[in-house]
């Protein structure tokens, strides 16, 4: 009797189970993490008719990043972090956090745009000019070739704006300049779908790394709709197929019978995290950022949720 083809999502599903498996180590980063944070939980506590939100932020990030800063493991704690947000609650339940990171990596850079001149960048520019045509296709823009014109002019300046603050920080650093930039371009064109394409499932916005390690992506924690523009796999497969976990790229497109590309793709950790704490105070939700790049906790960003 012939045996069954196994289907390229049944496969998948077959090797995905190691996704669950939380080691000793992180959850020893976790419990550490959980006790320290707690312990702030109740001075923030007592002090909370005196002390503003901020204040607060302060504190659970000053803990935060000595813990993180010690912590050699980072590979263990954040393929786990990446799947599993932490909440810290106080003893009473009055007090609590979130804790959830992402990668830095997770999407296509926008800056790639501006590398179809680059040699050591043809599989980036390949990739970021696909996902941008992809895009332009399945929400009917009205002129992409004008808003790829105005990104470029952001990533690249002219000779005339060697000044000009893109220039100077390297190209687009965050959404809110890409934002910018979108909405100078609606208000040009009057285009109403632009609005309505879901970038940041696509795209992050940092500059290109300077080192070959910093210009790819981490494919294992990718959206399944990044995955559909790039691999032109049916987003509705990927429903059953995608699950986020260590290697889970590499196992996809094997299942699917593609070549795994290590000019894009990272093959080992990068330490490369953005996280977020999120936590209540006087009955309003507040949260904090900050990143973890190679041993290195920076870039504090408070905001009110």
């Amino acid at each position: 009797m012939d045996k069954q083809k196994t289907s390229p999502g049944e496969a998948y599903r077959q090797q995905k189970g190691f996704a669950l498996i939380i080691t000793l180590s992180v959850l020893a980063i976790v419990i550490a993490l959980t006790g320290v944070l707690i312990g702030y939980l109740d001075t923030a506590r007592k002090e909370a008719s005196e002390t503003k939100a901020l204040v607060q932020a302060n504190l659970y990030f000053s803990d935060v990043k000595k813990v993180l800063e010690k912590f050699k493991d980072k590979k263990a704690l954040y393929n786990t972090l990446y799947l599993t947000p932490v909440p810290l609650q106080s003893e009473d339940g009055r007090f609590s956090l979130m804790l959830q990171c992402r990668p830095l990596d997770n999407g296509v850079n926008i800056n790639w745009l501006a590398k179809e001149n680059s040699v050591k960048m043809r599989s980036q520019y390949a990739a970021a000019q696909k996902v941008f045509d992809y895009l332009a296709e399945k929400y009917a823009l009205a002129n992409p070739l004008r808003l790829e014109e105005m990104l470029l002019h952001a990533i690249r300046g002219t000779e005339e704006e060697e000044q000009s603050r893109f220039v100077r920080k390297n190209g687009i650093i965050s959404y809110q300049q890409f934002a910018q930039i979108l909405s100078r371009y609606q208000f040009e064109t009057d285009d109403k779908a632009a609005g309505r394409v879901p970038w940041k499932d696509y795209f992050v916005f940092q500059p290109a790394g300077k080192r070959p390690e910093e210009n790819l992506i981490a494919g294992d924690f990718v959206s399944r709709e990044l995955l559909a523009a790039l691999f032109e796999i049916d987003p509705a497969s990927l429903k059953e197929e995608w699950v986020e976990a260590e290697g889970a790229l590499k196992t996809l497109l094997r299942a699917h019978g593609i070549p795994f590309d290590k000019q894009l793709f990272a093959s080992e950790f990068i330490e490369r995290a953005r996280c977020e704490v999120h936590y209540m105070y006087e009955g309003e939700r507040f949260a904090f950022a900050f990143r973890d790049q190679e041993g290195e906790v920076s870039e504090f960003e408070f905001f009110r949720e």
